[in-house]
């Protein structure tokens, strides 16, 4: 087997695809598929970014098959404090900022916080400095003991959600370093929920408020490193919530003024 085959039968393994379904959906036989996987058959740059198209590979790993397969990458990967990003990097921090007074980051794809806009300061009060030094990963600040776990009112309830979107993320982008940050979290106190939660999302009770949580990401990235990032923003999950953000946003006018 090739190099380039096992990858292609590992992501359809991880799938829970048959050569017959990729087959379907890529156009390629189902004979060249097994003989691509076998090593029998060399697939051109072009058929393995089809098949990686239909196996929603990310890009990075995308860029994995094509050297694999003998092929120059087809996805550049930049560097967040490189030229080729800022433009984006500006905006995204205007989305940040356009968040206030909802807490809201900026995170790569192992949940390190690479910006963060002014209200987050409300979770990381409290918190150890230890966790608190770059790089921070969000993850563990909010589920470890010394970070924003002991402030969280249904910390079982926020931790199943957790862990079960890690489980989710490592499985569709096959990144061992996730499945570690996963065990790591889950080895923290704090229990786990077994029972469908009430409500129409999982809220994030931290202190006397409430959130509920959306993540955004761009749309059609080109770049692995701007593919592999997203904002994390945390919204009023009730009406007392919104309220109490706006009395601050107001309070804060008001300071503001009287300055």
């Amino acid at each position: 087997m090739s190099d380039v085959g096992r990858l292609l039968r590992t992501w359809r393994d991880e799938r829970r695809m048959s050569q017959l379904d990729l087959s379907a959906r890529s156009g390629v036989s189902t004979r060249h598929l097994s003989f691509v996987e076998t090593g029998r058959s060399r697939p051109t740059s072009e058929m393995i970014l089809r098949l990686a198209e239909e196996l929603d590979v990310p890009l990075r790993a995308r860029n994995e098959l094509l050297l694999a397969g003998g092929y120059a990458p087809a996805y550049s990967q930049s560097e967040l404090d490189g030229t080729p990003l800022s433009t984006v990097l500006t905006a995204l921090r205007n989305v940040l900022t356009g968040h206030e007074p909802c807490p809201a980051v900026l995170v790569d794809r192992h949940w390190t916080m690479v910006d963060a806009n002014a209200a987050v300061a409300r979770f990381t009060a409290g918190c150890a400095p230890h966790l608190l030094e770059p790089p921070v990963n969000v993850l563990r600040l909010a589920l470890h003991p010394d970070g924003m776990a002991p402030r969280i009112g249904n910390l079982a309830e926020w931790r199943t959600h957790i862990l079960h979107r890690l489980d989710r993320q490592a499985v569709a982008t096959g990144d061992p370093v996730l499945r570690e940050l996963r065990a790591e979290l889950a080895a923290y106190p704090g229990g786990l929920v077994a029972e469908r939660p009430d409500g129409l999302v999982v809220p994030l009770r931290f202190d006397e408020l409430s959130f509920f949580s959306i993540t955004s990401v761009l749309g059609t990235p080109r770049d692995v490193t701007l593919s592999e990032l997203a904002i994390e923003a945390f919204l009023p999950a009730d009406p007392a919530t919104a309220d109490a953000l706006r009395l601050e946003v107001a309070g804060s006018m008001h300071g503001s003024r009287a300055g």
